[in-house]
């Protein structure tokens, strides 16, 4: 149903990319063709889909759906830098080959980009400020999650309003922007943001299961990444309320662990059901995205939309 659009919005990036410097616009191109599952500009489609398409305006909806999928690589760019990575979706990271300075001025570059494309396609609209409010709140989940590193007392609930702020606030404005610049129904417009951050919420959770059960060739970057960092995500956090007494002379060592003591670690919370733990609050988030779902108007947008919820299910099950 949406092919044809996300084509184009790769095309509209990939326009927007053409700066003078040849080898960081390449290793951005790559980085937008490498696999990227371009779920945000989807969900934002899948929504505009149950609007008044008379009403809609084909331009505008690109630019923004552009915006969300630029929006989302500036942040992945930054995060390159944060986290020292070296892949990225089986890429070398900008920052990794050509420097963190570089890399810096990257995804400023691309938040430069974001901004062009939200005036160009709202201006003088009140989403503008719903953008504002979206990336503040993104970066403060980011910025949390840092101050929380290596804290062995960190909580589920510090987890979730990160990762509230990290993710899901993204696919909460990829949700709403579809249903309100879509022209759908105030009831549905409600709806959107809701569903959008239920489901934002389970598939970080997911990503966050992956660090623990995938093997390198199938993450796209390094296992235990998120362990050596000091990020303490909630399968660790499941596993280590259970049994703290068993983790803590691996995490007490903070940026000192091995990576063999990760490996240890890793065990330990598959062990001690940290994964099925993390796994059910993930079931539960996208138990409620499907529950708001089913409150959309009938048709097969519907079903695709309960169909793609449901398929982020698979990636750990």
């Amino acid at each position: 149903m949406i092919q044809t659009k996300l084509q184009a919005v790769c095309l509209l990036i990939e326009e927007r990319l053409q700066i003078e410097n040849t080898e960081i616009r390449k290793a951005l191109i790559d980085l937008t063709n490498a696999g990227g599952k371009f779920l945000r500009p989807t969900f934002f489609f899948l929504f505009a889909e149950l609007g008044d398409k008379e009403k809609q305006n084909p331009e505008q909806l690109l630019k923004i759906a552009a915006s969300l999928e630029i929006l989302h690589m500036a942040s992945l760019v930054h995060d390159d830098i944060i986290d020292d990575s070296p892949l990225r979706r089986n890429l070398i990271t900008i920052q990794a080959q050509y420097g963190k300075d570089v890399a810096v001025y990257t995804g400023d570059l691309l938040f430069t980009i974001f901004f062009d494309l939200i005036i160009e396609s709202m201006n003088g609209s009140a989403y503008l400020a719903k953008n504002s409010a979206a990336m503040s709140h993104l970066l403060l989940g980011e910025l949390n999650q840092m101050a929380d590193r290596f804290h062995t007392d960190n909580t589920v609930e510090n987890y979730l309003h990160n990762i509230d702020g990290k993710t899901a606030e993204l696919f909460a404005l990829a949700c709403l922007e579809g249903a309100y610049f879509g022209h759908c129904s105030e009831e549905t417009v409600g709806l959107a943001e809701k569903i959008g951050r239920n489901i934002g919420m389970a598939f970080q959770i997911y990503d966050d299961i992956l660090d623990y059960t995938a093997d390198k060739k199938d993450l796209k970057k390094p296992i235990l990444e998120d362990l050596a960092q000091g990020v303490y995500t909630l399968p660790l956090l499941m596993a280590k309320k259970r049994h703290p007494e068993a983790f803590m002379p691996y995490l007490s060592k903070g940026a000192d662990i091995t990576v063999e003591e990760a490996k240890i670690v890793a065990d330990l919370v598959v062990t001690y059901q940290g994964v099925k733990e993390a796994k059910a609050y993930a079931k539960n988030f996208t138990k409620e995205a499907l529950t708001l779902i089913d409150r959309l108007p009938k048709g097969e947008t519907k079903k695709l939309l309960k169909k793609l919820t449901t398929y982020l299910l698979l990636r750990t099950s």
